[in-house]
């Protein structure tokens, strides 16, 4: 089952929906936050509902999803948006709202096979589209340590990520990495402070790196704005730090670092209006009802002109 969709009620708020309006799903998933648009909209409502991994595609052709003349399914990374959108005929600048809820489905941590979870003893795979590109044994096996404390240190914020990249060095000395077992053996030696925390952090690292997340976030978030009509909003549901800085920059100044950008007279340029003074969280019934919701944050904005 995919999990249950975060924030449901305050992100599709967020989109202040209109029935004859156009939006975007940029993380489909299961499903929920584009049921959730599609029933505000009327037949002149348009939902293009996007997502690379084709477990997801089988759930765009059950109801209500089939029986809405306007509701578009595309298999595709949601980096590609301004792309995809135009393909089929969404010029730039007349969206009027775009949704993603970030990071990894319970569906595919929940899958193992997949290769996503600790839990389970499975290949090293952590691929959120499965036909192709990098796996996560490919990293471990190929990256020198130097780009493997990078990417310990970058995307799972580890305090020994150096002396966790030098063990990986030493272990592929003598056998490659094949499954997510003899990882988490290896961690157990070196981790530091809680089990489950450490192996998160380790397994959201590789994660990251195998899909291009921070990159793909960052194409996204400028395509999203590019494809925006004035007033049209956008609303992010971001899952631990990383996500989160390079959304609330973005909003604040239109760019990963925050830095603000000055047009010729020297007035700073706010590509949106900020729609929330700060990250909305989940309720403490929430997270009782969907543990994986707790540490999602919600930020929003509307195109400024």
């Amino acid at each position: 089952m995919y999990h249950s969709p975060v924030l449901l009620r305050e992100s599709v708020e967020i989109l202040h929906v209109i029935p004859e309006g156009i939006y975007v799903d940029a993380t489909f998933g299961g499903g929920g936050h584009s049921a959730a648009i599609l029933a505000l909209l009327d037949s002149r409502g348009s939902l293009y509902a996007f997502d690379q991994d084709r477990d997801a595609h089988a759930n765009a052709a059950q109801a209500p999803f089939d029986a809405h003349p306007g509701f578009h399914f595309v298999a595709s990374n949601f980096r590609h948006l301004k792309r995809q959108l135009r393909a089929l005929g969404v010029l730039p600048g007349t969206v009027d709202g775009i949704l993603a809820d970030l990071g990894v489905s319970s569906y595919q941590i929940d899958t193992p096979e997949r290769g996503f979870s600790y839990r389970f003893d499975a290949e090293l795979d952590m691929r959120m589209n499965p036909d192709g590109g990098l796996r996560a044994d490919t990293v471990l096996n190929t990256y020198s340590a130097a780009e493997l404390q990078r990417v310990f240190s970058d995307y799972g914020e580890l305090r020994n990520a150096r002396t966790l990249a030098q063990a990986c060095a030493q272990f592929r000395a003598e056998r490659p990495f094949r499954t997510t077992a003899e990882l988490v053996a290896l961690c157990d030696t070196h981790r530091i402070g809680e089990r489950w925390r450490y192996l998160s952090q380790v397994f959201q690292a590789l994660r990251m790196e195998v899909n291009e997340e921070v990159a793909a976030l960052a194409d996204f978030l400028r395509e999203a704005r590019e494809m925006l009509k004035p007033g049209g909003r956008l609303a992010v549901i971001t899952y631990h730090s990383i996500e989160d800085r390079l959304v609330k920059n973005f909003l604040k100044a239109g760019n990963a670092e925050g830095e603000p950008v000055k047009d010729f007279y020297g007035n700073i340029e706010r590509p949106f209006e900020l729609l929330l003074k700060k990250a909305l969280e989940p309720t403490d019934q929430e997270i009782k009802e969907n543990p994986r919701a707790r540490s999602a944050k919600l930020r929003g904005g509307a195109r400024i002109k």
